[in-house]
């Protein structure tokens, strides 16, 4: 059964608001990821194992970005034969990381206050 008009229309609106939601997550992940060095393969293959697919043409554009602010820092290795571009994160990576963690708990307290009786399994969960 092909689904209906409206249905495919829904499903476009949740999907592009998906895209903004996993697009201002992905910012504390990978800083949260880069705690441990990664090159950007293995940095895309650690977080689709814990469930965060990402794209190539999202992720490089975004760990570059974050190294122009100094968030991250990153260094050429040559670990098995072929260099790799090694990224972790800065000083100041690691100062500003916990502080982006206590602003997301708090928005996430507060998502979760608006959340109706109905929904707040979901939202907490």
């Amino acid at each position: 059964m092909n689904p209906s008009p409206e249905q495919t229309e829904q499903d476009a609106l949740l999907q592009k608001m998906t895209q903004e939601l996993r697009r201002g997550s992905l910012v504390l992940a990978v800083l949260l990821a880069l705690k441990q060095p990664h090159h950007g393969y293995s940095l895309r293959r650690h977080l689709a194992d814990l469930g965060l697919q990402v794209d190539e043409g999202t992720l490089y554009p975004l760990i570059r970005r974050l190294e122009k602010d100094g968030l991250l820092e990153s260094e050429w290795q040559a670990d098995t034969g072929r260099k790799r571009r090694v990224y972790r994160l800065s000083a100041l990576g690691h100062s500003l990381t916990p502080r982006l963690i206590h602003e997301w708990n708090q928005l996430g307290q507060v998502i979760g206050q608006l959340c109706s009786p109905q929904e707040t399994a979901p939202c907490n969960g």
